[in-house]
């Protein structure tokens, strides 16, 4: 699944329209946003009317591009997406900048690859977790369709970007889901929540997760899909991984209680598992902040083709 009509017409009309104010889309990035830029700390002069209807109708051909399986711009997007309200000059001119980004970086698809991905050395743990959760089970209803063909392995990739918000200091949740070895969901929003910790704001990301899992899952599971156990969960933070899957570790922040318990009883439930994957190899790390141009070169071609 591919873009490259849809974006090639969109970049088209954009350059038609700035050939009417005598402008053009500049460069060849090698990232959808310029480096340092900061939306959230843009003081340029706040847009008119015409302008400001402008730059929405852009996020909107944006917003669906990456619906459409371009990942990349997926996290500067969502940051923009942020000032529709009140845009200013600046955001403007970032929007265009993408628009350039796109123009040299136009052929990235999706491919759905319906192989498996063997988990023998991830370190997925099992623990009894009757003690804690004694009546934890998934929710399937009773006339749930009985599974028919092949079975399809869950896999899921979460990471938070703390405070990443420099006025709110709320952090950025990055989520990617796949079916086998298929990227089927991704995720980049702003959490609602300050967290004070790197810790808080990862255990927000996984109980967001969980509940976007358990809604596939559900999808799947009356579609009459069989799903080959728990979810494969991958997270950066220790703390967080050991927490979510060691029934007798205990949560030392009260504020985390409910994002806690949600994930714990997951697990208990079998919905999924958690292990540790190193930062670099954590394909949510494009989701919740911009990378260099390096990196996200990196990251993205894990994802996409």
């Amino acid at each position: 699944m591919n873009c490259i009509q849809y974006l090639k017409e969109a970049i088209k009309n954009v350059e038609l329209e700035l050939s009417k104010s005598g402008h053009c889309l500049r460069g060849k990035p090698t990232t959808p946003m310029q480096a340092g830029y900061r939306p959230e700390l843009d003081i340029s002069p706040v847009l008119g009317p015409e302008q400001a209807n402008y730059f929405q109708s852009l996020i909107g051909i944006l917003r669906w591009a990456v619906e459409l399986g371009h990942i990349d711009i997926h996290i500067d997007v969502a940051l923009l997406s942020s000032h529709l309200a009140e845009p200013r000059l600046g955001h403007l001119e970032q929007a265009l900048h993408i628009f350039s980004y796109l123009k040299y970086h136009p052929t990235s698809h999706v491919v759905f690859d319906p192989n498996y991905i063997s988990w023998e050395n991830a370190g997925f743990q099992t623990f009894d977790w009757k003690e804690f959760y004694h009546d934890a089970h998934e929710a399937i209803l009773p006339n749930a369709p009985a599974p028919r063909g092949h079975v399809v392995q869950m896999n899921a990739f979460v990471d938070a970007n703390h405070a990443g918000n420099k006025v709110t200091r709320r952090s950025h949740t990055g989520i990617i889901i796949y079916l086998n070895c298929s990227p089927i969901v991704w995720y980049s929003k702003a959490q609602t929540t300050v967290e004070s910790s790197t810790f808080g704001s990862e255990f927000v990301a996984m109980r967001i997760m969980v509940e976007l899992l358990e809604s596939m899952r559900y999808k799947l599971i009356m579609m009459g899909v069989p799903i080959d156990g728990p979810a494969n969960v991958f997270c950066d933070n220790q703390s967080v991984v050991t927490n979510s899957t060691v029934p007798t570790s205990t949560l030392k922040k009260k504020h985390n209680s409910i994002a806690y318990h949600c994930v714990r009883e997951a697990v208990a439930a079998g919905v999924l598992q958690i292990a540790k994957v190193q930062s670099a190899e954590n394909l949510a790390d494009l989701l919740t902040k911009s990378l260099s141009g390096t990196m996200l070169k990196q990251l993205i071609q894990k994802i996409l083709w």
